[in-house]
């Protein structure tokens, strides 16, 4: 009876884990190089995708000033719906030029880029 109980045990436990790494799974599917899903991120200059780990994350609608962000950053749209973001010449979301698509990426020369909106769909 003891290893009966024992094994029943054993298997409840397995199953626990199982569940515990689906979830884990499928949080974790939305993330891509560290930018959470529904954010907007830009990666330092000249490092790729850093391993990683963006330097910018924007998660709200609207103008984001950049600030000492020069030469050339990959900046990732990982929001979704249609969601758009523009790179603006101008400082709050004015002189906006280039869209980028929810879930693309594009390597940007940030130097006369000074501000980043995201857009609703």
């Amino acid at each position: 009876m003891r290893r009966i109980i024992q094994g029943i045990a054993a298997l409840a436990l397995a199953a626990g884990a199982v569940t515990s790494i689906g979830a884990t799974g499928a949080q974790a599917a939305g993330t891509y190089q560290g930018c959470p899903y529904g954010a907007v991120c830009v990666y330092p200059q000249d490092a790729g995708w850093n391993g990683g780990h963006p330097s910018n994350v924007y998660y709200s609608y609207g103008a984001h000033n950049l600030s000492n962000q020069v030469g050339t950053h990959i900046v990732f749209n990982n929001q979704s719906d249609g969601a758009t973001a523009h790179l603006c010449t101008g400082y709050d979301g004015a002189g906006c030029g280039y869209q980028l698509n929810a879930y693309a990426y594009t390597g940007a020369d940030l130097t006369p880029i000074n501000s980043i909106t995201l857009d609703r769909p």
